[in-house]
């Protein structure tokens, strides 16, 4: 199972959107991915939870967790093959850890914490609530936005992740994660030209 969340190795920069429900990162996953004629990985969770939701009028529960979390990576790493330069992720595994702590007592599955420490992204965007509320079938917090905001920042630094904070519109948050991940995609290629044209 532990392989089933693991991220396939390949040479793409990934980028994650990353922050709590209704603040924009599908959005802008559309817009990065459009930006840079790449494919974008959607979030598992959306269609999974909305056929349970549909099927059975039930939301997530606990044990929702690994099923959503093996298909998130199933779908990152089919993306990923299909991907130019950079991969947009409208999720990863730590965002699962995330919700996992905040609606499960602090409760994580073993081989979830230990996947979402150990896959990599070269940058998180990290979407503030300044984005007007949009209700559905899932959305449940309307009244705790600031909470868990909080919640995801701080699972940030705590694992000590690269991460830039998006604020304002949508234009100015485009804006802002192009600057950011323009850096990085010239700085992987220069890293990547000096490597390989080494005397060593």
């Amino acid at each position: 199972m532990e392989k089933k969340l693991t991220q396939d190795p390949i040479n793409l920069v990934k980028v994650v959107l990353f922050g709590p429900e209704s603040t924009g990162k599908t959005t802008l996953s559309r817009h990065l991915a459009r930006h840079y004629n790449t494919v974008w990985a959607p979030e598992f969770a959306r269609d999974y939870l909305q056929k349970k939701w549909n099927n059975e009028r039930k939301t997530c529960e606990a044990a929702d967790l690994i099923p959503i979390a093996i298909g998130q990576m199933k779908l990152e790493n089919k993306l990923a093959k299909k991907a130019d330069k950079i991969l947009i992720c409208d999720t990863d595994l730590l965002e699962t850890k995330v919700y996992s702590e905040e609606y499960y007592g602090g409760f994580v599955d073993k081989k979830l914490d230990k996947a979402a420490q150990e896959n990599t992204y070269d940058l998180y965007l990290l979407t503030y609530i300044d984005t007007p509320w949009e209700e559905d079938d899932l959305r449940d917090r309307p009244g705790q936005r600031l909470e868990m905001f909080h919640a995801f920042e701080n699972a940030l630094k705590k694992h000590n992740r690269p991460y830039l904070l998006l604020k304002d519109d949508k234009k100015v948050r485009l804006k802002t994660a192009i600057k950011a991940i323009d850096k990085i995609m010239s700085e992987k290629k220069n890293l990547y030209f000096f490597s390989n044209n080494s005397d060593d």
